[in-house]
C-alpha cells in the first residue's frame, strides 16, 4: 500500500470539529459548509483506514482513536503556527545566521572592521565566515554571500553580482628605502629599483601601469626581474617593509602600513593594475532582511576601507 500524504488542513478541521462539539458549529466559526466539513473528515478516516468520530444525529464524540489523532493533531498545529510565526519574524527585522565566504587577504585585510561594525549593528544576526582561496560551490555548500576581490570578470553564472567597490593595485616601498635610494619619479624609473611581485595564473612579472586620470588609457609597460617572486601577499608587504624593493598590492592591503609610516606609495599618480570586490548570491528573489542587511552593509562600507 502507497503512503498517503495527509492535509494539514484536514488536521485543523478535525481540531475544530471536535473543539466546537459537531459539524455544524464548526461550520458556522469557519464560514465552511457542514457538508464540506463532513466530507473532509471521512477522506482522513479513509486515508488513516480509521474510523475518529462516532456521529449519529444524537450523539457525537471521539473513538479512542480519534482522541489519540485529537492530541496529535492539536500539537501538530501548534508547531505549525510556532513555524510560521518564527519565519515572519525573520523576515520583519534581521535576525538568524549569515554564512558567507571571502579570499583569505580580503578576510585579513578588510572583513575585521565590517564584520564587527555590521554585529554591532544587528544584534540579532549571527555570522559565520569561511575563508579560503579555493573554488567554492556557494549553492552546494549553502553560502549566503561570497566575497570575491577580482582583477578579471568574474565567469558568467546563475550567481547575483552585485559590485561593492573598485580595490585598485598600487606601488608602495618600505620608508628607509626611500629615503636610502629616493623613489622613481617616472615608470621608468622602476626599472632602477629592484622589484617584488605578486605570483598570479597567467600573469608574467611585469609592471603594467595606467595613469590614475586615464585609467581606461594605453598601458606604460616595464618588464621587471623581480628579487621575490611570491603568491604570499603578507610575505611581500613584509619584504617590502624591511626594504627588499618596490612592490605593487591592492592598496587595502597596505592600508594600516602607510597610516602608520612603515610603506610609502611610489607613483602615486599610476595604478599597477585593477581589481573589483564583488558580493555574489545564490538568488534576487526571496533574500533573508538579515542577508540583505548584510550586503547592504558591505556595500556602504567597503569603500571606506579600500581608501588609503
Amino acid at each position: 500500500m502507497e503512503d498517503v500524504v495527509l492535509d494539514l488542513n484536514d488536521f485543523y478541521f478535525f481540531v475544530q470539529v471536535v473543539d466546537r462539539g459537531g459539524f455544524t458549529a464548526a461550520g458556522r466559526t469557519l464560514h465552511v459548509p457542514k457538508s464540506t466539513l463532513s466530507h473532509r473528515i471521512r477522506r482522513l478516516e479513509a486515508d488513516l483506514g480509521v474510523r475518529l468520530i462516532n456521529r449519529t444525529s444524537r450523539r457525537f464524540g471521539m473513538t479512542d482513536a480519534g482522541g489519540e489523532f485529537y492530541r496529535h493533531a492539536v500539537a501538530m498545529l501548534q508547531q505549525a503556527e510556532q513555524a510560521e510565526t518564527a519565519i515572519r519574524h525573520r523576515l520583519s527585522e534581521p535576525t538568524g545566521t549569515v554564512r558567507y565566504t571571502t579570499g583569505v587577504a580580503t578576510a585579513q585585510f578588510a572583513m575585521g572592521d565590517l564584520v564587527a561594525g555590521f554585529l554591532l549593528r544587528f544584534p540579532k544576526v549571527n555570522l559565520i565566515g569561511h575563508a579560503t582561496d579555493q573554488t567554492v560551490d556557494i549553492v552546494g555548500e549553502n553560502f549566503d554571500v561570497a566575497i570575491r576581490a577580482h582583477s578579471t570578470p568574474l565567469p558568467d553564472s546563475t550567481l547575483v553580482q552585485r559590485m561593492l567597490a573598485p580595490a585598485p593595485w598600487l606601488f608602495f616601498a618600505g620608508a628607509a628605502y626611500l629615503d636610502t635610494n629616493g623613489s622613481p619619479e617616472t615608470p621608468p624609473d622602476l626599472a632602477r629599483h629592484p622589484s617584488l611581485f605578486m605570483m598570479r595564473t597567467g600573469i608574467a612579472p611585469t609592471w603594467r601601469l595606467r595613469h590614475s586620470s586615464d585609467a581606461k588609457g594605453d598601458e606604460m609597460i616595464v618588464p621587471i626581474a623581480p628579487r621575490l617572486l611570491s603568491d604570499d601577499i603578507v610575505g611581500l608587504k613584509q619584504a617590502a617593509i624591511a626594504g627588499l624593493g618596490i612592490v605593487a598590492l591592492p592598496g587595502y592591503i597596505c592600508r594600516d602600513e602607510v597610516r602608520a609610516g612603515r610603506l610609502r606609495r611610489v607613483l602615486p599618480d599610476w595604478l599597477a593594475g585593477e581589481s573589483t570586490i564583488t558580493a555574489l548570491i545564490p538568488y534576487r528573489q526571496g533574500l533573508l532582511p538579515s542577508v540583505r542587511a548584510f550586503i547592504d552593509h558591505l556595500a556602504a562600507e567597503f569603500p571606506k576601507v579600500v581608501l588609503l
